[in-house]
């Protein structure tokens, strides 16, 4: 069973998120915080797996503050659900460490989809916006094609990396060597086509968008 925080000002999207949640057995909710103050407490005592949250909650610095909670709690998965058009911030807040960013406008069963979706190791957009960046993009540079051509061992490694994963942690959660881990990244820079590992990281989510 995967835990769920929710922070969100409103009340009523508590008890929303609360009552959708109450019958799946794979998703617990085990917190409700309605401030920055209250969520950052809370992360200090016990991660979630999941922490659904309102970019405008109170005492937080919006999309920057992703980037912090990432950072330091690196266990929980955050999936934004706020009244913010998708268009204008959800690829912001995927690149700032986000999981998944869904509107509240989103059905029921929708919102529930997303944070499965989340607490599983996947990113959630909606259609719309995924097809928008596979639009974008020519049949060369077709990510999906991309991840095809990568090995088991090179997915493996990926999937790792995206994670937050160190080259020690790499090494140790597939039994090679450090430089072995070294090597794979080498591969995968070349093969997903970006500079650093920072990029290779982003090209990563935007791989598990495609795929999930």
């Amino acid at each position: 069973m995967s835990t769920v925080l929710i922070a969100d000002h409103h009340p009523v999207v508590h008890e929303g998120i609360r009552y959708i949640l109450k019958n799946n057995p794979a998703l617990e909710v085990v917190g409700s915080v309605h401030s920055g103050m209250e969520l950052y407490g809370f992360l200090s005592e016990r991660q979630p797996d999941v922490l659904i949250i309102e970019i405008d909650l109170p005492e937080i610095n919006g999309i920057n503050a992703l980037r912090t909670i990432k950072n330091d709690y690196t266990k929980t998965k955050i999936l934004v659900c706020t009244g913010h058009p998708e268009e204008v911030y959800a690829l912001s807040a995927i690149k700032a460490g986000a999981a998944g960013y869904i509107s509240k406008m989103a059905k029921p069963e929708e919102l529930e989809k997303a944070i499965y979706q989340v607490a599983r190791g996947g990113i959630y957009l909606n259609k719309k916006i995924t097809d928008k960046l596979n639009a974008g993009m020519s049949p060369g540079r077709n990510l999906i094609a991309k991840f095809k051509k990568l090995s088991t061992r090179e997915s493996e490694v990926l999937n790792l990396i995206s994670s937050g994963k160190r080259n020690k942690d790499i090494a140790e959660a597939l039994s090679i060597n450090e430089k072995t881990v070294s090597t794979y990244k080498t591969r995968l820079l070349k093969k997903l086509q970006v500079d650093n590992v920072a990029d290779l990281i982003t090209r990563s989510r935007l791989l598990q968008i495609s795929t999930t």
